[in-house]
């Protein structure tokens, strides 16, 4: 098994870097600029007309990666990655429609959220019925670190489950605000993941999540500061849902609070930043809001944001594969 995630991860990096070295010019003479916003750190506006869209990168690498390493999971019948990776590259469609909307605007403005949220909602239940019909789900929910696996009533489940699911990935998204700050923070989540499948046995999904490491690893080199391309929302969103469906098909959702620690904070930051904003008429708590524009602002240069937020990233990564070490 060992071998064969070694082969996923080497060959999703490897795909990542080809469709990289196509993409980007592509990207570039399409004009396809990344538009800054305009309430963003002022510095920022050096980076108006990055190509956007690179998410497509990792996304073709993961997919190639699944396909072949993986063909003889789905022979059997093992079908886990490939459904993570269908949802996954649903969720990047719903991105991918944001960012189109955002080129055609040549505004930091897509989709309405509401129009967001229900779509992410949509796929996501979809997603977990789709696991629970196959036998791929269960609803009961394990509870790291205790030990415990608690038997939740299906109605609640998926209530409950749709609702981490759709904030998981847009705290993701959040936390691509700065260069590789998003790819940084995800690469130790995915490597986390795939010992926790080699751990458990969950070999076709262990296959997905060392193909998604070995994809954010070569998208880091387009994508660490000064980014030379942005993953934009097709990525960022891909990359949430993956996470996400990785830890659902493992029937361990609830790792995802220590193991994204830095996509919580990050969203945590912005709800009371605006929170605070408006019960107090104009006052901040934050300097800038999420938090990684806050440290900005502080005088943090980004790769001092990237070093510092991945190194927790990879702590609580540690932290995360202990907590469900002795699952029975």
């Amino acid at each position: 098994m060992i071998i064969q995630l070694t082969i996923a991860f080497l060959v999703s990096l490897a795909a990542t870097v080809v469709v990289g070295l196509v993409l980007v010019p592509a990207l570039r003479r399409m004009k396809a600029g990344q538009t800054i916003r305009e309430d963003g750190p002022v510095w920022h506006k050096s980076k108006q007309g990055t190509p956007t869209l690179g998410g497509i990168m990792f996304i073709a690498g993961v997919a190639i990666a699944c396909l072949i390493v993986g063909f003889r999971e789905i022979g059997q019948g093992a079908l886990e990655h490939v459904f993570i990776l269908i949802f996954s590259i649903v969720f990047a469609s719903i991105g991918f429609l944001d960012d189109l909307a955002k080129l055609k605007k040549r505004q930091n403005l897509g989709l309405r959220a509401k129009h967001k949220f229900l779509l992410q909602l949509v796929v996501a239940v979809g997603f977990l019925l789709l696991m629970w019909f196959t036998d791929s789900l269960t609803t009961s929910l394990y509870i790291p670190f205790v030990n415990t696996t608690v038997p939740v009533a299906a109605p609640v489940y998926f209530i409950f489950a749709a609702f981490v699911v759709v904030g998981t990935v847009n705290s993701v998204n959040i936390t691509d605000g700065v260069d590789g700050l998003a790819t940084g923070v995800s690469i130790p989540v995915a490597v986390c993941l795939t010992f926790i499948a080699v751990l458990w046995g969950y070999e076709s999904i262990g296959v997905f999540a060392a193909s998604l490491a070995g994809g954010l690893v070569a998208f880091l080199c387009f994508n660490f500061h000064p980014a030379k391309v942005f993953m934009g929302d097709t990525g960022s969103l891909f990359l949430g849902g993956a996470i996400c469906a990785t830890a659902f098909a493992m029937d361990m959702p609830l790792v995802l609070l220590p193991l994204g620690i830095v996509y919580f904070i990050e969203t945590l930051s912005d709800i009371i930043q605006v929170s605070y904003f408006k019960l107090t008429n104009g006052k901040r708590v934050f300097k800038m809001a999420p938090i990684h524009h806050h440290f900005e602002m502080c005088g943090w240069s980004e790769y001092k944001l990237f070093a510092v937020f991945t190194a927790v990233s990879a702590v609580f990564a540690a932290v995360s594969y202990y907590g469900v070490y002795y699952r029975d």
